[in-house]
């Protein structure tokens, strides 16, 4: 692909952009929703937290973290991954419904171009709503987050996005497929979280089962981020992170590509497309 084509391609993602920021205003009901389902996490887990022995928990950096400030990071991770995760099968679902996939398809523009420019407003505003939220429950709860863990932080979810972003991909690929079925990318992504550690250590987990999430890029990026928030520990171990994180990140954006890709490559040969 020469440079021009790539310009003309990247040109016509901020229209996608565009179209779905005034999506967005059109629901702010939604904004809403989701802050007051995470408060009402944060709440249930802020009595939890009095049962908690701090002693059970990780260290990070020296600091032994109140359970809060622990499941906290855990939670706004996954709730923002699985934002992202939604966001890219609806939105080819919404597309087979007002039946305009197909069009789409046929216009002189890319799949890689629809699939980025599909997820182009949420890729952006991942972070932006991970960092509000977590400042917001620092300063509501009081939680002792270092200030300078903020840039490891968001760098470190900012190289998680595309593992999500693949899961989301192979959602979509199924949609496309049998219309109906993402379902079973979020079992998927419930097992990974789960192996987490969002709101329990890794640790307690049985031994093979701690080998396996010890690789799990949910894992990896939550305990970076606890690492850099709770820790302090800076940009070194961030550093050994995003060298775990990266290259999954990458396996599970390529896998992504490749799933949807052959979803669409399937549809064309039998000539299913425009159904939904």
């Amino acid at each position: 692909m020469s440079a021009a084509t790539l310009a003309a391609e990247a040109a016509k993602l901020p229209a996608f952009v565009r179209r779905d920021w005034k999506i967005a205003l059109s629901y702010r009901a939604i904004f809403v929703g989701e802050a007051l389902s995470l408060a009402m996490q944060i709440v249930v887990f802020y009595f939890i937290a009095e049962l908690v022995d701090p002693g059970r928990l990780p260290v990070y950096g020296g600091t032994v973290p109140s359970y809060l400030a622990f499941v906290a990071v855990g939670l706004v991770v996954n709730m923002t991954a699985g934002a992202l995760l939604h966001q890219v099968a609806m939105a080819l679902r919404q597309e087979q419904l007002t039946g305009t996939f197909e069009t789409l398809l046929a216009t002189p523009t890319t799949t890689a171009t629809l699939q980025l420019g599909s997820v182009s407003y949420t890729l952006l505003m991942v972070p932006v709503r991970a960092t509000v939220l977590l400042g917001a429950i620092a300063i509501g709860f009081g939680l002792g987050f270092h200030a300078s863990g903020i840039g490891p932080a968001v760098l470190l979810l900012t190289a998680f996005v595309p593992f999500t972003w693949g899961l989301g991909l192979v959602s979509a690929a199924v949609v496309v497929t049998f219309r109906r079925g993402s379902g079973m990318t979020g079992v998927a992504v419930t097992v990974l979280g789960l192996l987490s550690g969002a709101v329990f250590p890794i640790a307690l987990l049985p031994g093979l089962l701690q080998t396996i999430a010890e690789w799990n890029p949910f894992a990896v990026a939550i305990d970076g981020i606890r690492d850099a928030l709770i820790g302090g520990t800076g940009w070194g171990p961030a550093a050994a992170d995003l060298l775990r994180l990266v290259p999954l990140a990458c396996i599970g954006l390529a896998a992504g590509v490749l799933c949807f890709r052959a979803a669409i490559a399937r549809e064309r040969r039998r000539g299913t497309l425009g159904q939904y």
